[in-house]
């Protein structure tokens, strides 16, 4: 029926169809719920590098990983318990 318009997608649909196109490009979705330290730190961190919350998740997860590859999660950690962070 050549003269039929598609019926609109909702937002459920659109959404799935984003999450879908995402992991195809090989991106994973994470989730969590932030201590109110962490919340403290996210927004600071928001505020001074402008990135939004999926750039800095990844870039968390990466400079964690690189701490802990280099044997540095220590020295991490302790950082953060002394600036109660």
């Amino acid at each position: 029926m050549p003269g039929e318009k598609a019926k609109p997608l909702t937002n459920a649909q659109k959404q799935q169809r984003y999450r879908e196109r995402q992991m195809q490009s090989g991106k994973k979705e994470l989730r969590g719920y932030l201590t109110p330290e962490a919340l403290a730190c996210y927004q600071e961190l928001a505020e001074k590098t402008h990135w939004n919350d999926s750039v800095l998740l990844s870039n968390a997860l990466r400079l964690t990983y690189a701490a802990y590859k280099l044997g540095q999660i220590g020295l991490l950690n302790a950082w953060l318990n002394e600036h109660k962070k």
